[in-house]
């Protein structure tokens, strides 16, 4: 279980780092780029800040926390769910999220359905088909696609995760991904976090997971 901690990062010091965030996505001359500011490892604090500074969409990783913070959440902000997804934890905190960033099995579709038919979802790929990561390789996209379909599940684009310290890798991913959403006609691609929102932008991402980069360090788990 996580111990979330108040974030000492001022608004203003916030504000600032968000500028910075929104200087680059301005620079791709793009309007379609949405900063999801995650809030994992901290209490309310830091979604009160995002939603002051008129971030309208959240992110957490773990239920628990989510649960924890839920009565923080002003009405019109979306709440995106990043972490592994587990059919326990669909049932708890089903209710709240408005989109799954990271649906990497037919079996948590199948969950997500069952408690709220309709919902929007993002299908987690690995990077270049790399079996030690979480995700479906390309090979799988269709399946997804059909099973989701079959339950009316709205599949909104596609996620993935930066290789760790190997930056061409993750450039590749970034490329990869945003063919994968051309092929299949998909809006959405979650990529890009705090140490590489950039090339993320560059490849064409459509929403950006960033922590860090805005709250300052997270406090160790």
């Amino acid at each position: 279980m996580t111990d979330p901690r108040t974030m000492t990062t001022s608004d203003s010091e916030v504000a600032a780092r968000l500028d910075v965030v929104r200087q680059a996505i301005s620079a791709t001359g793009r309007q379609d780029v949405t900063v999801v500011a995650v809030t994992k490892g901290f209490d309310r604090s830091a979604m009160d800040c995002a939603q002051r500074l008129g971030l309208g969409d959240v992110g957490e990783n773990y239920a628990q926390e989510l649960l924890e913070k839920v009565d923080a959440v002003q009405d019109g902000t979306r709440v995106h769910f990043m972490g592994r997804v587990q059919r326990n934890k669909v049932r708890k905190i089903a209710e709240h999220v408005d989109l799954w960033h990271s649906v990497a099995r037919p079996e948590i579709l199948t969950e997500i359905a069952k408690r709220t038919p309709g919902a929007r979802v993002l299908i987690q790929v690995r990077p270049h088909d790399d079996d030690t990561k979480d995700g479906v390789g390309p090979a799988e996209l269709d399946t997804m696609l059909s099973t989701a379909a079959e339950l009316d599940v709205r599949v909104a684009g596609l996620m993935t995760i930066g290789v760790l310290g190997d930056a061409a890798a993750t450039k590749a991913a970034f490329i990869e991904l945003d063919q994968l959403c051309s092929d299949y006609d998909l809006v959405e691609r979650s990529m890009g976090m705090s140490g590489d929102y950039r090339d993320a932008l560059d490849a064409g991402a459509t929403m950006l997971r960033l922590g860090s980069t805005l709250f300052g360090e997270r406090p160790p788990r």
